[in-house]
């Protein structure tokens, strides 16, 4: 890091310190509201999806997979078929399970580095429940609604997958067409993807908490920009300042495929002691969320 940049980087952080000292009740008012909030929602969410998500993978779910599903991931995606049990589960999880998924496959020497940082730039994604529950209902009032949104966030996924398709060098090797599952003890299995999980579930509401913290001061701003800076950094601090109009609908939409700063920093955690590079996960979020924010316009005047 050169000796400006670090100067900037330190006056930065001395001046949160700051901020932090002197606004001392507030800070605790909103790191304790996070952690109402992580207990309430983001464990009850996630926990469980985080287990099941690497118990499959001990057990060989890609290598299951892998045959039914090749014939899509190869030619759409220049990935092998085993790939695609990161993205089905990322799709149906939530964040950050297809990057766990997705790094899990690469530890285990089922996906080269090219591979597996072809697939973190569309396999972390939104859950269904929070976009058609928390969104679509408790915001828009509409099981309708929620449905669209999860429909948009699922085909600009796939449209980025496409997008990205050509990242990085082709693995020169051939995918055997069917894999057997690996014989793995079932007891073994779940202690790990236990103890992993709730290594991982500690990072994400960590993270959840700081990005609450520092997104808090951004809803006094009010007005459109307020929402928007906050939807930017943390994705469940924006649920309550949504609209249901245009404007929150185009807005949920976007911020859903970009899935904000603590999301990047919750896979960045799940990428920690591989060699995998965070940039193609911030790529084709920052594209999956423009992509969803230009589709929710159109199904908004088009659908809505």
């Amino acid at each position: 890091m050169k000796k400006r940049s670090r100067t900037d980087l330190f006056l930065i952080l001395c001046g949160i310190l700051i901020w932090f000292l002197t606004d001392a009740a507030r800070i605790r008012l909103w790191a304790a509201e996070a952690l109402v909030l992580c207990g309430k929602s983001v464990i009850p969410a996630l926990f469980p999806f985080l287990v099941v998500s690497s118990l499959l993978v001990s057990l060989g779910f890609g290598e299951w997979l892998s045959p039914y599903l090749a014939g899509l991931m190869a030619p759409l995606f220049r990935l092998p078929g085993l790939a695609s049990s990161a993205l089905v589960l990322g799709l149906v999880g939530g964040y950050p399970v297809g990057a766990q998924t997705a790094a899990d496959l690469y530890r285990q020497h089922l996906l080269t580095r090219e591979e597996a940082e072809r697939l973190l730039t569309f396999c972390n994604n939104s859950n269904p429940v929070f976009l058609v529950s928390v969104l679509g209902v408790g915001v828009f009032g509409s099981v309708r609604t929620g449905v669209l949104l999860w429909l948009i966030h699922v085909l600009t996924a796939l449209l980025v997958g496409l997008f990205f398709r050509s990242h990085g060098k082709t693995a020169d090797r051939r995918q055997p067409r069917s894999l057997p599952c690996r014989a793995v003890s079932l007891p073994v299995a779940f202690v790990a993807a236990v103890r992993s999980s709730a290594t991982g579930m500690l990072s994400v509401c960590a993270f959840v908490t700081l990005f609450y913290v520092l997104a808090a001061p951004l809803q006094a701003l009010g007005g459109r920009l307020g929402p928007a800076l906050v939807g930017v950094v943390e994705l469940f601090s924006l649920t309550p300042l949504l609209t249901p109009d245009l404007f929150g609908f185009v807005l949920a939409a976007g911020c859903v495929g970009w899935g904000g700063l603590s999301v990047l920093c919750q896979t960045a955690a799940v990428l920690d002691g591989t060699n995998l590079s965070l940039r193609p996960c911030l790529l084709g979020k920052l594209t999956q969320g423009l992509l969803s924010a230009v589709l929710a316009a159109l199904v908004w005047w088009y659908l809505l």
